[in-house]
């Protein structure tokens, strides 16, 4: 079946689209723009800007979640009358399918994973699209808008969330609600509200939240009915889940919301743990890369905020050498370092934000070295580690400052385990 023109875009795709961003997103627009027999024309800031005088070229907007809604081309293109989508909601409003959206400060990436292996175990067309990596719009274009029994199991960041105006979720699932991305929200309650605005444009049925995420709606005097919260934390051990991912927080709680959602779907729990024992998480959550003389290195580059990181050191029975840093995201890091102290025998520190941390570790008395790069961290932790001790990469902070994302910088911290002659588990 052909893709169909939503009525109330066929008047703006009629003339060229103004594509912002010529990353991942923006190909994903260009290729469902194809399918829709439009034209989309790219303007990003390493090529063609967008003015005011380009407006007139354009009836729509499709845009990258880079762009924060008050990005100068953005309001350029509102002022001139032009019809603005973000990646996901232009996506939207060309899928025939259902969407599962997964959102969370943590977890969300291995929640999408896991729901997607589950429901194709269970014999299901299930894709997993967005924050994962793959375009929403990437999708629409491949499967001409999907079957109507087709499931988009949608990762959705606050970037994604915060200007939806046309996706509507059968089910939402937000797994966690901590300090992130306040270089872009101007403050934890606008960080809430941004993904907020996904609550409420999904079915109330459907609507599955953990723990933290109640806590905080219920601080920020937003109202959530008890049917929707679910518990996700100190929960005792599940005999079903031993050996598998979820055997232990923290993604205890992705499955413990995905169950959630299983069991009210009318899904069979079985079905559930069986693929809980299929799931491998994805690289660089925490993963055991080797050990040498009774050390153990570890990679967890993924941990790009605070809540990350105490999770993830919340995991180790003994103080760790703790290799840290990277771009800023606007937390606050003096607050963050005394929660972490008691867990860190040694923080070795790197990126943008070493001063600040180093700063924090002397004010608290944590033991800190200040290194040129990832290299001189890794060096410097594993001669300084002793047999029975950790070497736990868990930036953070962003990757950007060093790296082209955090896969890159995790790559390159096994690399660099590995050149000290340790038997990888990776390589």
């Amino acid at each position: 079946m052909p893709l169909t023109i939503p009525e109330f875009l066929r008047a703006a795709l009629a003339r060229p689209v103004a594509v912002f961003g010529a990353g991942v997103s923006g190909q994903g627009v260009q290729a469902l723009l194809r399918q829709l027999g439009a034209e989309g024309v790219v303007y990003d800031r390493d090529g063609t800007p967008f003015t005011k005088e380009c407006a007139s070229r354009h009836g729509l907007v499709a845009f990258s979640p880079g762009f924060a809604p008050n990005h100068p081309w953005l309001l350029a293109a509102c002022t001139a009358g032009l019809e603005c989508l973000g990646e996901v909601d232009f996506a939207a409003c060309c899928w025939r399918g259902r969407v599962v959206a997964v959102t969370g400060t943590n977890g969300k990436t291995s929640l999408t994973e896991f729901l997607t292996l589950a429901l194709t175990c269970a014999g299901e067309t299930a894709h997993a699209v967005g924050n994962i990596g793959l375009p929403f719009s990437q999708l629409a274009a491949e499967t001409a808008g999907g079957g109507a029994d087709d499931i988009a199991v949608c990762e959705i960041s606050s970037f994604q969330a915060e200007t939806l105006q046309h996706l509507r979720a059968e089910a939402t699932l937000w797994t966690n609600f901590a300090e992130d991305h306040l270089e872009r929200h101007p403050g934890m309650e606008a960080y809430f509200s941004a993904k907020w605005n996904l609550v409420v444009r999904t079915a109330a049925e459907g609507l599955h939240v953990g723990s933290s995420v109640c806590r905080a709606a219920r601080a920020l005097n937003r109202h959530l009915p008890a049917t929707v919260c679910v518990t996700t934390e100190g929960l005792p051990p599940d005999p079903q889940l031993l050996g598998t991912a979820f055997a232990d927080y923290p993604q205890r709680e992705n499955f413990v919301l995905a169950a959630a959602w299983w069991q009210a779907s009318g899904r069979e729990p079985a079905g559930l743990y069986a693929a809980a024992h299929e799931y491998q998480p994805g690289r660089h959550r925490l993963a055991r890369v080797g050990e040498r003389d009774g050390v153990v290195f570890w990679n967890d580059s993924k941990a790009t905020n605070f809540h990350a990181v105490e999770a993830a050191l919340g995991r180790f029975d003994r103080p760790v050498h703790w290799l840290a840093g990277g771009r800023g995201k606007g937390g606050d890091v003096a607050a963050f370092v005394p929660r972490i102290a008691p867990r860190i025998a040694h923080a070795w520190l790197i990126g943008e934000t070493a001063p600040q941390l180093a700063a924090a570790c002397r004010t608290h008395g944590v033991p800190c070295t200040s290194c040129a790069g990832l290299e001189e961290a890794v060096r410097g932790a594993a001669a300084a580690a002793r047999s029975g001790d950790h070497v736990v990469l868990s930036p953070g902070f962003a990757s950007f400052d060093l790296f082209r994302n955090y896969q890159a910088r995790g790559d390159r911290f096994e690399q660099l385990v590995e050149e000290l002659g340790v038997a990888t588990n990776f390589r």
